[in-house]
């Protein structure tokens, strides 16, 4: 469903408009010895490849822009996830609006709408629902952290390396992941993109993290 159509989240935290244009290309990186990095990184990471991108725990902090076309605002997302949980907040700080969606084995519950908290056993279907944008959520959880999502579950993945081997561009399920910039990685922590762009036909979702937390308690 075009998110013209329905941009009932943006209306709702009555966000400004915005605009969101592809990242430049870049060279690509050898794919076999990226792929061997990108396994490396992610068992690092806790994940295998493809796999559950839900544990071990985690959180970011962001500003986020949305765009459809000509429609479009922005916010601030807060998304933690971990043992079987996931917390997602958007906001608008100048109009203190926004919705938050909690996510657990028994089912999905989505709150700041009119109308009250809504339920669902499903919280893709209750995104639907309520918002009309179809929000892959199981696979923004690995995108956001440069991994491609379960293939059983989102279809095949096409990953391109940068010159440093990491993800410079993941494309799945329709998406388009690009990577434009990363927080450098440690002894403790790997890298992490702290910059990525999805997209999908005029559809964009652009994200400027300003903080991770790895094993973040739920």
């Amino acid at each position: 469903m075009r998110w013209q159509r329905c941009m009932a989240l943006t209306a709702l935290l009555g966000l400004a408009g915005c605009a969101s244009l592809p990242p430049p290309a870049a060279p690509a990186g050898d794919a076999d010895t990226g792929a061997a990095a990108q396994r490396r990184r992610l068992q690092a990471l806790g994940l295998d490849d493809g796999g559950d991108c839900t544990t071990p725990a985690w959180r970011l902090t962001a500003r986020v822009a949305l765009a459809s076309g000509r429609q479009g605002g922005s916010g601030r997302l807060d998304w933690s996830q971990g043992a079987g949980q996931l917390h997602l907040q958007l906001a608008a700080p100048v109009t203190r609006q926004g919705w938050a969606l909690d996510v657990d084995a028994g089912g999905a519950t989505l709150r700041g709408l009119e109308g009250g908290p809504r339920r669902d056993a499903e919280a893709a279907r209750l995104l639907r629902d309520a918002t009309g944008m179809e929000i892959p959520l199981g696979a923004l959880g690995c995108w956001l952290r440069g991994a491609q999502a379960p293939q059983a579950a989102f279809g095949p993945a096409r990953i391109t390396y940068a010159p440093d081997l990491l993800p410079q561009r993941i494309m799945q399920a329709g998406w388009v992941v690009d990577y434009t910039a990363w927080a450098a990685g440690s002894d403790r922590v790997p890298a992490l993109p702290t910059r990525i762009e999805l997209r999908r036909g005029e559809d964009r979702v652009r994200l400027v993290v300003e903080a991770w937390e790895e094993g973040a308690d739920e």
